[in-house]
């Protein structure tokens, strides 16, 4: 890394002039940027994509979850490109498994969702930190562009957002007619159903073609933001501006200095054949030069001193010998630790804790973040909640659990009266006294009895506008098959007596009242 080969002005900027530096480096790599992230995500979108093909919200998870690892390959690429090192795509696709090993567990785990992600994964990549001197650094470089980062991180997150919405709302006004018409709401949120997942997985598809844009944009913000701090911290323009003044003197000055060679000259003088030997012998050919033992008789001879200074001098700090590969830091203390690995997750929580503690001025920063984590866990226990409604609504109806009745339930439903103080407490016993000679009646009763449990037990949103037909349709949507088929039984009959007139066989009414006690055991006697 030469500072005369960077191809953008070197200078101390604003923080926002940094993220807009950082925006110009993506458009100028647009075409590998975008290409390589293409290639090394979509692939990786489809596996999940047939992996969790039955449940798309997991498969969309767990690509977001993972973009901290697609970050490093744009962060490669921008590095070498900004001091003229211009990769191919096979050349960076070749170096994305070298690039996945520093930290990986990291990225994903304890430091996911931290708001200076593309701010910090410089000193992971490009200086090779780990452990003490990577918390160092970060407490070094977080003194003033932190808070620039957290909000490219924020406004990042809102962007995302937005632009998945816009596409939604685009794809939506593309669909065909046709399929609009036939679709219910009630089918594209019922996870039961399989037949619109389409279209949920076509949404995140979306998500993944926005991120092949945005992805770079946001890693090339955060690199310009590391880039213009370590230009303040380390002098980076004043030495430049330096080494260009050397580079425009030495070809002029290797021709001043010729000329004052020549011009102060002396002339040369005769040269005697005859003479044998100088009268000024040079240092190396006399007895009594600089190398001359001297001090024969101290406890320190002048040999031994030179010994020992010639020992010191080849020793640090005097001399100091190193093969650098990475970005070097102006510190020597921190090239140290560069192979230090992680000390676990406990060390890494204290590290992350002295950060927060140097930071003290930015200290509004810790309690959006603390905000954004107990938000983000909300939204996502809401979502599980949503997407397993109908298994907890099943699980919960097999526990026994009782859930609230609503608040307007109705009392009378088709002219029948369902509370439970109208019914007997024994109802298959009282059907079947009234069956002999009233089996209207029996069957009126049973039905009584079923919409009052379907009411009060089950907490269907049953309403006097319901007929039988959307009664049915709700019991279904219980999931209990023995449930199902005595209500459309009972239902069957019940509309045969009332509106038909058509009595059911004798022993109908002894099958149904068998099936009423074994649907309801634990309840028999009581309403």
């Amino acid at each position: 890394m030469r500072l005369t080969d960077a191809n953008a002005a070197i200078r101390p900027r604003t923080a926002w002039e940094a993220l807009d530096l950082g925006t110009l480096m993506a458009r100028r790599h647009a075409r590998l940027l975008i290409s390589s992230w293409a290639l090394l995500t979509l692939p990786l979108f489809g596996l999940l994509t047939l992996l969790f093909w039955e449940s798309p919200f997991w498969a969309i998870l767990l690509f977001w979850w993972l973009k901290p690892a697609f970050e490093r390959l744009p962060l490669h690429i921008l590095s070498r490109s900004l001091f003229g090192e211009t990769l191919t795509l096979r050349q960076a696709l070749r170096a994305m498994p070298g690039l996945l090993k520093p930290q990986l567990l990291a990225s994903l785990t304890w430091r996911r969702l931290s708001p200076t992600r593309s701010f910090d994964l410089p000193v992971v990549q490009l200086e090779g930190l780990s452990g003490s001197a990577r918390s160092q650094r970060l407490v070094v470089l977080g003194q003033r562009d932190a808070g620039a980062a957290s909000w490219l991180t924020v406004v990042g997150v809102h962007l995302e957002s937005a632009l998945w919405l816009g596409l939604l709302a685009l794809m939506y006004l593309m669909l065909p007619q046709q399929i609009q018409i036939d679709w219910r709401w009630e089918d594209l949120i019922d996870s039961s159903e399989g037949t619109w997942l389409w279209l949920e997985h076509l949404s995140n598809l979306l998500y993944a073609l926005l991120l092949c844009l945005w992805g770079p944009v946001y890693v090339a913000s955060g690199f310009s933001l590391y880039l213009n701090r370590r230009t303040v911290l380390e002098a980076w323009d004043i030495e430049l501006q330096f080494r260009r003044l050397r580079q425009r003197l030495c070809g002029s000055a290797y021709a001043l200095l010729l000329g004052c060679a020549l011009l102060f000259a002396p002339l040369p003088s005769p040269v005697w054949a005859t003479e044998t030997a100088s009268s000024c012998p040079l240092p190396f050919d006399d007895p009594d030069g600089p190398d001359k033992s001297r001090l024969e008789h101290q406890d320190l001879t002048s040999k031994a001193a030179q010994e020992q200074i010639t020992a010191l001098l080849d020793q640090p700090p005097f001399e100091h010998r190193e093969s650098v590969t990475r970005w070097r830091l102006g510190d020597d203390s921190t090239s140290r630790h560069t192979d230090e690995a992680d000390s676990g997750w406990l060390k890494a929580l204290k590290n992350l804790l002295v950060l927060l503690g140097a930071l003290g001025s930015v200290e509004w920063l810790a309690l959006l973040l603390e905000a954004l984590l107990w938000s983000a866990l909300v939204c996502l226990c809401g979502m599980l909640i949503w997407r397993y409604r109908e298994w907890l609504r099943t699980f919960g109806n097999r526990l026994g659990l009782r859930r609230r009745l609503p608040a307007d339930a109705p009392s009378v439903l088709f002219g029948l009266q369902v509370s439970p103080l109208s019914l007997p407490e024994d109802i298959a016993g009282s059907a079947e006294q009234l069956w002999a000679s009233q089996p209207r009646e029996a069957l009126g009763l049973l039905y009584r009895g079923l919409l009052s449990r379907l009411l009060h037990d089950f907490r269907l949103p049953l309403k006097s506008s319901n007929t039988e037909n959307e009664v049915l349709q709700l019991i279904q949507q219980l999931d209990q098959q023995d449930l199902s088929q005595f209500s459309r039984q009972l239902t069957r009959h019940w509309q045969g007596v009332a509106y038909g007139h058509q009595l059911p066989p004798a022993e109908a009414g002894q099958q149904l009242c068998n099936e009423w006690r074994a649907l309801f055991p634990h309840l028999a006697g009581r309403v």
